[in-house]
């Protein structure tokens, strides 16, 4: 490096993608003093998106951390100081993480006052070894409270799992507080961030611009009950665990050919109705760090077997905050199963900027009348909230009939195509 010049550089929040303008810093997985590889992981960041790891642009040592843990960062803000003086691989950078490269913004004097500073001398010391484990599972250690220096690991290489966590658990709630815990207080309060702060704002922004009605439909879904057993049976579909919302997911795909108003949009900026001919399906997921919405991207072309294999992949990655930016953008309509947790029906509020949201209640064995007589049957309520200014109750009715004669009858999964 020429002489004058200083080594030290500094590591912007990138720009995450999907107009994302601030992330938290969940936890530093480097210290000051230490030496960093160049795409060795720094940092965990939570956005309103997901948890996501930031890999080193630079080789070389830290000089200091420009933000702590627990606080929001604006991108294009500085995160932290690395003295690349002598590292190899400084000059031929190859960061791993799409949307942010090596330029860096013209430095301010601030900044460069806080480059050059020295570390901070009350910063903690670094512990000689760091206990592995993958962010999802540091995630749930954090909201539970668990030091993780205290969970044995069973993974590769001594590697903490989510079943270690959950032993630790269970090993803790067995044994009980080894003191009395403190007097709770009449109240409690906690910061409202990322992924939790985001849902929040999407749903006042839903019901503040979209006039919101919703229909409800009971269905005896027995035949399609008996037919998600058969195919668990069946050898064409052998690992794949197909349940009612995969059947759902697809009636509503087939329901969409003759009523396509419900896969559609508002555009405010011009006053038109915006129909996609395509279906990215959002599927709600309560995840660890609240609720999300990945999507299935051209849903319209996939299997009953595909939505079934996809429908699983994609709430295993949202309950583990693997979901990318990509995965959670582009939704066109979605469906929520509200039965997993015992509830018979609900109002689903819009996802911003669709149409419509359905609502999958619990499948319950009541009486029916079936053909002149009282019968125990598969009953299931199906709950459609619909924006007013896209469709008329017709509209919304036309179409959750639509869906409720394919699960009544589920040949006309095979009939319709």
């Amino acid at each position: 490096m020429p002489a004058g010049l200083s080594a030290v550089r500094q590591f912007l929040l990138p720009d995450l993608g999907e107009g994302l303008t601030e992330a938290e810093i969940v936890s530093w997985l480097v210290a000051a003093g230490d030496d960093v590889a160049l795409n060795q992981a720094l940092v965990e960041v939570e956005t309103e998106k997901a948890v996501v790891e930031l890999p080193s642009p630079f080789a070389g040592t830290v000089v200091e951390l420009l933000a702590g843990a627990g606080e929001t960062v604006a991108v294009g803000s500085p995160l932290i100081a690395i003295d690349t003086a002598g590292a190899p691989g400084t000059e031929e950078r190859v960061p791993t993480l799409v949307g942010y490269g090596p330029t860096e913004a013209p430095p301010s004097r601030r900044r460069n006052r806080r480059a050059h500073r020295n570390p901070s001398p009350v910063e903690p010391p670094r512990p000689a070894s760091r206990p592995l484990a993958a962010p999802p599972v540091r995630f749930m250690a954090r909201q539970s409270g668990i030091d993780l220096a205290d969970v044995t690991g069973h993974g590769p290489g001594g590697t903490i799992t989510r079943d270690d966590l959950a032993g630790h658990l269970a090993g803790a709630a067995s044994a009980g507080p080894s003191t009395p815990p403190p007097a709770a207080g009449r109240e409690s309060r906690a910061p409202v961030r990322g992924v939790q702060k985001h849902m929040a704002e999407a749903m006042v922004h839903s019901v503040a611009t979209a006039p919101q009605a919703c229909v409800f439909l009971t269905v005896d879904v027995t035949p399609t009950v008996q037919l998600v057993g058969q195919l668990r049976r069946n050898r064409h579909f052998e690992g794949v665990h197909v349940t009612v919302l995969a059947v759902v997911a697809r009636a509503m795909m087939l329901a969409l050919r003759d009523h396509p108003a419900l896969n559609s949009s508002w555009d405010d900026a011009t006053a038109e109705v915006v129909t996609k001919h395509y279906v990215n399906l959002g599927v709600a997921v309560a995840g660890p760090t609240g609720l999300l919405v990945p999507t299935l991207k051209d849903a319209q072309d996939m299997s009953l077997r595909d939505l079934a294999v996809a429908l699983v992949d994609l709430a295993e990655r949202a309950r583990a905050t693997r979901c990318t930016p990509a995965d959670l953008r582009g939704g066109t309509i979605t469906v929520t199963n509200v039965g997993v947790f015992g509830v018979d029906a609900g109002v689903p509020i819009l996802n911003p900027g669709e149409a419509a949201i359905l609502a999958v209640g619990a499948v319950q064995r009541r009486p029916w009348e079936l053909e002149g007589q009282i019968a125990l049957r598969d009953l299931v309520v199906l709950s459609l909230a619909f924006d007013h200014r896209l469709l008329d109750g017709q509209a919304a009715s036309l179409f959750l009939a639509a869906v409720g004669e394919i699960l009544a009858d589920p040949v006309n999964l095979v009939a319709l195509g």
